[in-house]
């Protein structure tokens, strides 16, 4: 398990400095002090080892944002913070940055990418079906429009929501009909 971590560690400052197109086994490798034996056995391919270093680094950082997300009161005031959370999160860490940019390699322009997100996406939106457990019917619709949601929030940013109470405002304006009351 230390060598995966290593792994793991490395393709993230792989990502840092020099995008998604410069992560190779052998750079990850090297970067981890392992053979890319090692790192074939652990990950199996590329896309693979990227899209598990994001994955472990968004999980990090999502539990600063669900702890903000637990301050809220109804299903669509959390809903808005978690994605306002996750924006301010992509905006101030340089890896997650990386998303950013439509590059080769970049795992959110990945077409398995929607099937690997909605997972974390259900974790972080599952506290809901606690809170209120009339929201379990709807859960999956949730998941579904909140995850493409944030999305494009995150990557088409704009002036009009720039703010985080700018974004606060729009997403509950749209959100708050389609979101299920809270009891």
């Amino acid at each position: 398990m230390r060598s995966r971590r290593k792994i793991l560690d490395a393709t993230l400052d792989l990502i840092a400095s020099d995008g998604f197109e410069g992560v190779t086994i052998a750079a990850a490798a090297q970067g981890a002090g392992v053979t890319r034996q090692t790192v074939y056995s652990n990950f199996g391919s590329r896309e693979e080892l990227v899209s598990q270093a994001i994955a472990g680094l968004a999980v990090e950082v999502l539990g600063g944002i669900h702890s903000r997300s637990k301050a809220t009161d109804t299903t669509c005031e959390y809903v808005v913070e978690l994605i306002v959370a996750g924006r301010a999160a992509v905006r101030a860490h340089p890896v997650l940055a990386t998303l950013l940019q439509a590059e080769r390699g970049n795992p959110v322009f990945d077409t398995g990418m929607m099937s690997r997100a909605k997972p974390v996406a259900r974790e972080l939106l599952e506290p809901l079906v606690e809170r209120d457990p009339g929201v379990e019917s709807s859960l999956d619709d949730i998941v579904e429009i909140a995850l493409r949601l944030a999305l494009s929030v995150v990557l088409f940013d704009d002036d009009a929501v720039h703010t985080d109470d700018d974004l606060r405002r729009f997403l509950t304006r749209w959100l708050s009909p389609a979101m299920p009351s809270s009891s």
